[in-house]
């Protein structure tokens, strides 16, 4: 199970959750139909609809607004969408960060939410935005980054081959 979001509150009378998602896949999570899970319990997403920077979500078995608030603050789990290209944040952590030239930067300690690209952060504190991103087979990240943006020295000598 992947955490997808958290119930910022609830909305109304009639048991709407307004759900702030840590997904890019917002659009199928809050689908009809889909599957939520909140503390170990099922619920399937009734009817879904935009509200400012979130969405108002109706589960079944929520039907009042006293049983909403009671899902207030809660963490939101769901099935994870087997898509090829789709990465996820714990398959990165972990993994070696090689660029287009096969150097091996170390692993990647973990990956910060920014607004313009995530960004990879690596041991050595260095931060490599996921915008840079190729692929990632068998523990290795390979990205493709502009020149000096992890080893200006070692970059340099490479040129000079």
């Amino acid at each position: 199970m992947l955490e997808v979001g958290h119930v910022a509150r609830s909305h109304g009378l009639r048991g709407e959750l307004l759900i702030s998602f840590s997904t890019d896949l917002v659009t199928e999570r809050s689908a009809p139909g889909s599957v939520l899970v909140i503390d170990d319990i099922d619920y399937t997403v009734m009817s879904s609809r935009p509200h400012q920077k979130h969405v108002l979500v109706m589960l079944s078995g929520i039907d009042d607004r006293e049983a909403a608030d009671r899902l207030r603050g809660k963490k939101i789990y769901a099935e994870a969408i087997e898509d090829e290209g789709l990465v996820f944040v714990h398959e990165v952590i972990g993994a070696r960060l090689v660029d287009q030239y096969g150097t091996d930067h170390g692993p990647v300690v973990s990956v910060i939410d920014n607004p313009a690209s995530d960004l990879m952060e690596l041991a050595t504190g260095q931060l490599v935005p996921f915008s840079f991103y190729v692929s990632l087979e068998s523990g290795v990240v390979r990205v493709e980054v502009p020149p000096g943006l992890l080893d200006d020295q070692a970059i340099s000598e490479r040129d000079q081959d």
